[in-house]
């Protein structure tokens, strides 16, 4: 497995990446709800949601070509 030429480029401007760090950043929101105890109003399962949702619009971005990238 080797990265791409311009892995630099893909991490700054991908929509892809940007939105697989909000999921993890949602996912590690779930997992210190509990430790919360109480002090947010926030159901449990909102940010398990959220998050599936990110990883969803992270694949269909994926998918997509975005401007920043098109070879000129």
């Amino acid at each position: 497995m080797k990265l791409v030429p311009d892995a630099g480029r893909v991490l700054r401007y991908a929509w892809s990446i940007r939105l697989m760090i909000l999921a993890a950043v949602l996912s590690g929101l779930e997992v210190a709800l509990p430790l919360l105890d109480g002090l947010l109003p926030i159901p449990a399962g909102v940010f398990a949601a959220l998050s599936g949702l990110t990883v969803g619009g992270a694949f269909v971005t994926r998918l997509l070509a975005q401007k920043e990238f098109s070879d000129e």
